[in-house]
């Protein structure tokens, strides 16, 4: 039984291993700003409705793409439904509205591109415009 076990949590440790090589996120921003310093927690806070210092447009992918999921797991910490509960309870109240969202890359790094003060997530292997500012990465 002990055996059962052990295999078991090595092979989720490898599992879990091998997937996050795969799901490292850079957060970009259309942002003349040099040296911009953004942390984890203030990444949370703006893609929640918070505001932190600076004018940014939180811009996200749409539900169910892997690099929300890694991000909503990696910065804000919750799944995906508390997310929606959490936005339908702000949008009812009218006390803020959940970022733009778009349902391919390429839809979403032209829209940051266009919009200034635009930030967002994107997959490691994205090509990233010369014009977006590498701000975090994740993991970091």
């Amino acid at each position: 039984m002990r055996a059962i076990f052990i295999a078991s949590l090595s092979f989720l440790f490898c599992f879990y291993s091998n997937t996050s090589i795969a799901d490292e996120l850079v957060i970009v921003a259309n942002t003349t700003e040099q040296n911009i310093s953004i942390d984890k927690q203030q990444l949370r806070n703006l893609f929640m409705g918070g505001a932190i210092q600076g004018k940014y447009i939180p811009v996200s992918m749409t539900p169910n793409k892997r690099s929300r999921i890694v991000f909503n797991t990696r910065i804000i910490g919750l799944t995906e439904s508390r997310i929606q509960s959490y936005w339908a309870q702000l949008k009812f109240t009218g006390r803020s509205k959940p970022p733009i969202e778009f349902s391919t890359v390429e839809e979403l790094i032209a829209y940051v591109e266009k919009t200034p003060g635009a930030i967002t997530y994107l997959p490691g292997s994205a090509s990233i415009p010369d014009s977006l500012q590498v701000i975090f990465s994740i993991p970091e």
